[in-house]
């Protein structure tokens, strides 16, 4: 068992952001969507770690 049980549902949320954005924005564009996931998640990291942790 996982030791928050939110954690599962923010894993979740952040493949659907990645892949929303990835989607939505940067079809083709190979760089420029490598930089905003990285970004992405380094911003869910941040909050985890702010909020979660």
């Amino acid at each position: 068992m996982a030791k928050n049980p939110y954690l599962a549902f923010y894993v979740l949320a952040l493949i659907a952001v990645v892949v929303g954005v990835d989607v939505l924005f940067f079809r083709g564009r190979l760089w420029e969507r490598l930089m905003a996931n990285v970004g992405i998640v380094l911003v869910f990291w941040a909050f985890y770690l702010r909020f979660l942790n």
